[in-house]
Formats: structure tokens, C-alpha cells, sequence
């Protein structure tokens, strides 16, 4: 096990988490979110994505948010790209860290961009020569690592050859997804340990979605096979259209509780990373689906 105390979060609701919740959110709110994300400690945050508006409109403002938020010194703020043209508007837009997705279903990957892994993975080889030439970091994802709403079961043998052709093309880490959330611990830890063997583990993080309510034990699974970047969305915004009934991302706040009470460090503020799930949920018009914040903003009876 790896038994250095220190975990990175990479935090995704500002897009991943939003992408997919159907209330609009203007772009003061989304700014506004990312400049208290920032106050926290949290040390990467997923700020937008620069895909087509037709495709994520609650994404549109990209440029927008990402010239305005304030950016805290060491702290990342990588955007999604889908495409060279994405690369270039986001480095346009200022920035500096990109991110890149794949999924290790080809059933997936058709029905999620039009395209097959191979591809798709063609797409990116530009993005990152260009990132390379430029000195842009370039994370890229695996998604449904551990099951696919179209063909189920997804052999571990493809997460694996997916996930080190990213990594052989330049990622300097790779997350790898359970998309829709129906891992459970064993599987999300013998995945881990097979790409582990093809891709040093300081180079890896883990993406577990909560649909069945194991994201939590997912995570820790992970954390013994020796992981030490974990993505989550604040009150654990999120979803996958492409899933049916697959709830949102793993509340940052859940996963930030349960590290620090394990005697892991983050850096990062939880009552502030508290106060700003809460006003999230407040913008959403929703509950949060953090267990924590819940127990943390629900006035006694």
C-alpha cells in the first residue's frame, strides 16, 4: 500500500458536475462557484469544457468563465477539449491545462461522440503535439472503466490498453472512470491494480460516479492499491445523459470527510468546501447529495 498521506482532489463540478444538471446557470454563478472552490485549498479544478454549445449548453460561456475566474497561484485549472479546434479556442481563452476523453467501450464511444476508441485517439494526436510543443499539460480520461450502459460488462483488458495508449501519447495522468457507477470495491480495485502494471500510479486517479452508493468504498478500494488523486464534484453535482438512472459524481465533500478521517491530508478547507456546496445546491434548486453537507446544514427538529 502506499503509504504516502497526502491526496490530491481534482475537482470536476464546475464540468462534469454541471454539464449535465438541467437548471442554466448564468455565468456569474459558475465564476462565482469556481473563485470559493479556489478559497479552499482544493489544489485542480475542472473549470469548463470547450465543446460544441449544441452538444453541453450549459457550457457555452466557456471563454467567458474561464477569462474571468480569479486564479489563485498553484492551483490548476484544466478545461475539457473534444478536438484540435477545442484545444485551440481553450488556449485562446488562456489556458494552460487541458483535458481529453476516451471511453474503454467502443459501444460508449459511439454513442457518446459519433466516434470508435481508435478514432477517437486520433483526434487527440494533434492536441497533444500541440500541447507538447506548447508546454500545455494534457490529463486525459478513461470513461466506463467499469461498465457500459450498451454493452455492460467492459473487460478490463480494453480499460488497461486504453488508458496506457493516452498515457504513451503524452497524458501526464489518467483518470479512470466507473461513468455510470456500478463498480464495487473488488472490481474498482482489480481494475486499478491491472493498469497500475502498465502506467506508474503516481500518473493515475480514480472517477467514480455514486449511482449504487458505492463511489465512497470505491475510493478506498483505491486508496489501498495505493492511489493518490481522487476526482469529485461539490455536492455532488453531475449525471451521464448517455446512462439511464446514473446519478452524479461523488460528493468532493464525502470524499474529503472520509480522507480526513483517515489521517490523509488534502489542504483543503471542509467547512468552506461545505458553505460552498450548500450554495451551490441553493443556485441548482436542489438538495445537495452530499451526506456530508446535509448533516452539516440540516437545522436540528
Amino acid at each position: 500500500m502506499n503509504t504516502d498521506s497526502q491526496v490530491r482532489i481534482v475537482e470536476v463540478g464546475p464540468r462534469d458536475g454541471l454539464q449535465n444538471e438541467k437548471t442554466l446557470l448564468p455565468p456569474d454563478i459558475k465564476i462565482a462557484l469556481i473563485d470559493r472552490l479556489s478559497s479552499t485549498g482544493l489544489k485542480t479544478i475542472e473549470t469548463t469544457s470547450f465543446v460544441s454549445p449544441r452538444w453541453v449548453p450549459q457550457l457555452a460561456d466557456a471563454a467567458e468563465v474561464f477569462h474571468r475566474i480569479r486564479k489563485v497561484p498553484g492551483v490548476g485549472y484544466p478545461v475539457l477539449v473534444p478536438n484540435e479546434q477545442g484545444y485551440r479556442i481553450a488556449r485562446e481563452a488562456g489556458a494552460s491545462e487541458v483535458s481529453v476523453f476516451t471511453a474503454a467501450s467502443e459501444a460508449f464511444n459511439r454513442a457518446n461522440i459519433n466516434a470508435s476508441i481508435a478514432e477517437s485517439l486520433q483526434r487527440f494526436q494533434p492536441v497533444l503535439e500541440e500541447a507538447k510543443a506548447e508546454g500545455v499539460k494534457v490529463r486525459g480520461y478513461v470513461s466506463t472503466a467499469l461498465g457500459c450502459p450498451y454493452q455492460g460488462e467492459v473487460p478490463i483488458a480494453d480499460v488497461v490498453k486504453v488508458a496506457k495508449q493516452l498515457y504513451e501519447m503524452g497524458c501526464y495522468e489518467v483518470s479512470v472512470a466507473d461513468t455510470i457507477g456500478v463498480g464495487t470495491p473488488a472490481k474498482a480495485r482489480a481494475m486499478l491494480h491491472a493498469v497500475a502494471q502498465e502506467i506508474p500510479m503516481h500518473a493515475l486517479a480514480v472517477h467514480f460516479h455514486d449511482t449504487y452508493g458505492q463511489a465512497l468504498a470505491n475510493i478506498l478500494a483505491c486508496l489501498e492499491e495505493g492511489v493518490r488523486v481522487v476526482d469529485s464534484a461539490v455536492s455532488g453535482t453531475g449525471g451521464c445523459p448517455y446512462a439511464k438512472g446514473a446519478t452524479g459524481n461523488v460528493a468532493s465533500e464525502d470524499v474529503v470527510y472520509m480522507l480526513h478521517g483517515m489521517g490523509l491530508t488534502t489542504g483543503i478547507d471542509l467547512d468552506m468546501l461545505v458553505a460552498t456546496g450548500a450554495w451551490l445546491s441553493a443556485q441548482l434548486n436542489k438538495p445537495s447529495a452530499s451526506r456530508v453537507t446535509k448533516a452539516r446544514t440540516t437545522a436540528d427538529t
